[in-house]
């Protein structure tokens, strides 16, 4: 990959600090097909995401949240817009350059933990730190997440939250500057899912790392900084909490 291509070192840049922008997002839109097949995922979606910031996505399902995320992930490309990534264009990066983005900006959290049965937490751990640039040992990114006692258990010996956790880690262990979260605690009964929003709002305090979480519970809007809610593939309201709530505080 030509130098000049390469995504912007999350490590080594000055604007890693809270408070300056990450993401420049004007007019986005995906569609999907051609013709009257066509459908929009994405119609015209203008925002700044900010270094340090929580931010929560609210609306209903095919309302465009996964796919926003996505393109902020680099796993999909726009239809047209404009998507930059500190100044960075990610609509034009080609697959290579997008790997690259991907390894060392990007953290990502699913509702499946995606963990490999056979490996303990912290050599599931280890399987990301063994290929990014200037990775935390598994047992720092395990011990950040509440498992220092755990990270010799198989993921079978784990609870279900444990193990959200677990991958949690294995997403920060890279010292992402962006953390991703697709509804993490939707396979989780409600004390669970606290327990892991929890560790995402740790990972964000403690590191600065600019955390984007996907959720149905509007209830949770009031930890983020701010709150968009999408609509048919727009964004119909935003939100600024002068002061975030707890996760604890949320619900209690």
């Amino acid at each position: 990959m030509p130098a000049a291509a390469q995504p912007p070192s999350a490590d080594s840049s000055p604007s890693r600090s809270e408070g300056e922008a990450v993401f420049h997002v004007r007019g986005l839109a995906r569609i999907y097909g051609e013709g009257t097949a066509a459908v929009t995922a994405l119609a015209g979606v203008d925002l700044d995401l900010m270094a340090g910031e929580l931010i929560v996505l609210l609306g209903a399902s095919g309302s465009g949240k996964s796919t926003l995320l996505n393109q902020l992930g680099g796993l999909d490309s726009p239809t047209h817009g404009t998507l930059l990534y500190r100044g960075w264009d990610l609509a034009t990066a080609d697959e290579a350059e997008l790997t690259h983005f991907r390894r060392d900006a990007v953290g990502f959290v699913f509702q499946a933990y995606n963990l490999i049965p056979s490996l303990t937490a912290r050599e599931n751990v280890a399987l990301i730190t063994e290929i990014c640039r200037d990775p935390m040992e598994p047992e720092e990114a395990l011990a950040l997440v509440g498992l220092a006692e755990r990270m010799d258990h198989f993921p079978a010996q784990l609870s279900g939250g444990e193990q959200q956790r677990v991958a949690i880690a294995r997403a920060i262990a890279k010292r992402p500057e962006v953390l991703l979260c697709d509804e993490p605690t939707g396979a989780l009964d409600v004390k669970t899912g606290i327990t892991v929003l929890e560790a995402i709002e740790h990972i964000n305090r403690e590191l600065g790392t600019l955390a984007v979480i996907i959720t149905h519970n509007a209830i949770l809007a009031d930890m983020a900084d701010r709150v968009f809610t999408l609509s048919d593939g727009r964004i119909v309201d935003t939100r600024e909490n002068r002061r975030r709530g707890t996760v604890r505080e949320l619900a209690w």
